[in-house]
């Protein structure tokens, strides 16, 4: 009996072990250890905590954690980081200047309950002031209100979501931040091919606080070609 309840321990003890990862790559600042609930030999998902360590100091920096770390092992069992593929894969975090202030920023995985059951993630931001990161919640909707998380074009300091309604409607979103003010949608473009023959590409432009929109149909043959 002793022997089994040692078993036991020892099998309990690696499979925590198992449970836990390094991300050292992710960020120029910070290094990450996941410890999650429940893995399996192609994912990961459940509780998690995520522990931030500053790769200058080597100490410490934040503690953040997610209701459900979803996320895919690669070839060598271990997360991804800072990948983002629409319909594909999309890494448990994700380090990146999200607001443009120059300071990096942090996205945590937390379930599927964007669009279609896509990728939802928390989106927190470095607060200079209290010198940690803040849940955004107006990031954080612009996730779970579209396809996954969101695309940072930092040459053009645009945020682009995705979004679409069933196969043949889709919408192309982009945001400008607005320093103490929030997000600003500055473009969109909708492709609409419900009609079987023509697809209606309209576009729409945020230009000296003035809509100006374009449409225009295409067969759909033309428009999708390969």
């Amino acid at each position: 009996m002793k022997n089994i309840k040692y078993l036991l321990i020892l099998i309990s003890g690696i499979c925590a072990g198992q449970n836990k990862f390094e991300v050292m790559n992710g960020s120029k600042r910070y290094s990450a250890e996941i410890s999650v609930d429940n893995c399996n030999a192609e994912n990961c998902e459940g509780k998690a905590v995520i522990k931030l360590v500053d790769k200058n100091s080597n100490r410490f920096f934040q503690t953040l954690t997610s209701d459900d770390l979803y996320f895919f092992l690669d070839e060598k069992q271990k997360p991804t980081v800072n990948v983002i593929q629409l319909y594909g894969e999309q890494s448990p975090l994700i380090f990146d200047d999200f607001n443009f202030d120059g300071t990096e920023d942090l996205a945590v995985r937390n379930g599927n309950n964007s669009g279609y059951g896509g990728p939802s993630y928390d989106i927190y931001v470095y607060n200079s002031t209290k010198k940690q990161f803040v849940l955004s919640s107006q990031l954080t909707n612009l996730v779970v209100e579209n396809l996954g998380m969101f695309v940072t074009d930092h040459k053009r300091k645009r945020l682009i979501t995705y979004s679409k309604s069933g196969c043949c409607w889709h919408m192309t979103t982009e945001y400008e931040v607005v320093p103490n003010k929030g997000l600003r949608k500055v473009y969109e473009l909708e492709e609409d091919a419900m009609n079987s023959e023509f697809v209606t590409v309209t576009t729409r432009n945020f230009v000296n606080n003035k809509w100006q929109t374009k449409t225009k149909n295409y067969k759909i043959s033309e428009y999708y070609k390969e």
